[in-house]
């Protein structure tokens, strides 16, 4: 029995470039992130019928979101873009990003042409609170969903560092 490690699940953040009216995205690996959790946040539908003892309980919908921090790293890509939404304090579709959740399982290909499965949706970036390290300077909040997930494919660059997803 192999159990799935938690590095097998790897974040890759869209770094926007480009102006406003085509934008594109480099998805960068989230590194020197400390948390990166990802709460489901079902929506539930409950009621109970007066002819029946138990009640029932349906999954409506998700509303998920991933807890993240990060130790600011200097000349990292993510952390800039993230760095600037908080400070520049942006809203709307400024604070929003594109991320995939790759899972690293599911390699398929030969070596040299392997790809990937990954979850692709877009987040709205909800800070929550900066500098509260003696070690490093440090940021935190949520990445709250804001759209639908698509299932995509990609390829990871030699380094493991960036995710291309096939178009």
């Amino acid at each position: 029995m192999k159990l799935v490690a938690r590095e097998d699940k790897v974040l890759f953040y869209g770094v926007p470039s480009g102006s406003s009216g085509s934008v594109t995205y480099a998805y960068k690996r989230a590194q020197g992130f400390t948390d990166a959790s990802k709460s489901h946040n079902p929506v539930e539908y409950n009621r109970r019928y007066v002819d029946e003892k138990a009640a029932r309980t349906n999954v409506v919908g998700y509303e998920p979101s991933i807890a993240f921090a990060f130790d600011q790293i200097l000349d990292n890509d993510v952390h800039e873009d993230i760095v600037g939404i908080i400070d520049g304090e942006k809203i709307n579709d400024e604070a929003t990003r594109p991320l995939i959740m790759v899972d690293l399982t599911t390699k398929t290909g030969d070596a040299g042409s392997e790809t990937y499965t990954g979850y692709k949706r877009d987040f709205s970036i909800i800070p929550s609170s900066e500098g509260g390290s003696t070690d490093a300077y440090t940021y935190s909040g949520d990445f709250k969903a804001n759209g639908e997930v698509i299932t995509v494919t990609g390829t990871l660059s030699a380094d493991g560092l960036t995710f291309t997803p096939s178009v």
